[in-house]
């Protein structure tokens, strides 16, 4: 990514992919199979909604061929993921991770402004 290394900061990273934050452009970077995606900050929670409302229960006991692939294209992106049911859990899992570092890290912001006033 070149010298916009430079302004990522790595937010959650699993196994399977990561998750940056770029504060210069106000997007995320999401790398995840094979492939680095910018969203901005709504664009991410609407992919986390949308990947959270997959019925992965359904997906595991549907026998039909089609059942066990699911294709989210993104608002504002160009990018579509095609994801088998072992890749919506992995991105479930990066996507939550990433959420729940971003809101710890807006809790700690908070606590040491408040605590500066």
């Amino acid at each position: 990514m070149g010298t916009a290394a430079n302004t990522l900061s790595e937010i959650f990273r699993t196994e399977f992919g990561a998750v940056f934050q770029c504060n210069r452009y106000n997007v995320y970077w999401i790398e995840f199979a094979g492939g680095f995606s910018s969203f901005k900050p709504t664009d991410f929670l609407h992919l986390k909604q949308s990947l959270e409302a997959i019925d992965v229960k359904e997906m595991a006991e549907n026998p039909a061929r089609f059942a066990d692939v699911v294709v989210l294209n993104p608002l504002c992106s160009d990018r579509v993921f095609v994801l088998t049911l072992t890749d919506v859990l992995n991105f479930r899992e990066l996507l939550q991770g990433a959420k729940a570092m971003i809101e710890l890290n807006s809790i700690i912001y908070e606590s040491l402004h408040a605590m500066a006033v």
